[in-house]
């Protein structure tokens, strides 16, 4: 009975050691490029993709979007992440000449038109629309969206679009208003010009007219002087 004894007990001490075939390397960071970026703007929200080829507004995501600024050169993107996988569904910068536009029948959604989104890695041109959970929350991100684009549009100089609208639609009032001085100024100095313009000497036909009216002209006179005197002379024949 001994024997069966010792044979479990070997078994128990025995403690056997493998070598792994593959070494993991050492964990790398993951990096979002997002480290250098400061949030201003959070929200969660749907966001829609037009395709040009079907005419028809395709889901895009469902997550948070936000707003964020660089904390060296300044500008501020907006970047969207699908909730779970985190793949990015909107990237681009928000330049001065985008516009939100109210989407039809809601009130708590925004269209507007992307020159350049990197979401799927290349730049490409496309119309989004974006929806939240109800219009107080639109407007809050519409506000957001606009104080952004006036951010970015001080560091390059170039205005918001809807500036460039507001002034586009005043420039022909003040145009108009400016155009009759103008044109009398101008007037008044093609008059004083033509005036102040030195005689032409006459061509030869021109010449040639006026010695052939000279002469004409002297016998008018003549004749004049003459019938002058015919009547002084009865007059004076008269008083006597």
């Amino acid at each position: 009975m001994a024997e069966p004894t010792e044979t479990v007990n070997a078994g128990e001490e025995h403690d056997p050691h493998f070598e792994p075939v593959i070494r993991l390397t050492e964990q790398v960071e993951a990096k979002t490029f997002e480290e250098d970026e400061e949030p201003l703007f959070k929200m969660r929200a749907k966001l829609f993709r037009f395709h040009k080829d079907t005419t028809e507004w395709k889901e895009r995501g469902t997550g948070d979007v936000r707003l964020l600024k660089h904390k060296e050169t300044g500008k501020v993107r907006l970047v969207m992440r699908r909730d779970k996988t985190l793949k990015v569904c909107a990237n681009h910068i928000l330049s001065p000449d985008m516009k939100l536009s109210p989407n039809v029948g809601s009130d708590r959604s925004w269209v507007y038109n992307v020159a350049a989104d990197y979401a799927e890695g290349e730049a490409s041109a496309e119309t989004l629309a974006i929806r939240f959970g109800n219009s107080e929350n639109a407007n809050l991100f519409k506000q957001a969206f606009e104080d952004a684009q006036a951010h970015n549009a001080s560091l390059s100089g170039a205005a918001p679009k809807e500036e460039q609208e507001s002034a586009g639609a005043a420039e022909p009032e003040a145009t108009a208003e400016s155009a009759a001085p103008e044109a009398e100024a101008k007037k008044e100095e093609a008059l004083a010009a033509e005036e102040s313009k030195p005689e032409e000497p006459a061509t030869g036909a021109e010449a040639e007219t006026k010695v052939a009216d000279a002469p004409a002209a002297a016998e008018v006179k003549e004749e004049g002087t003459r019938e002058a005197d015919e009547a002084a002379a009865e007059k004076k024949g008269e008083e006597e």
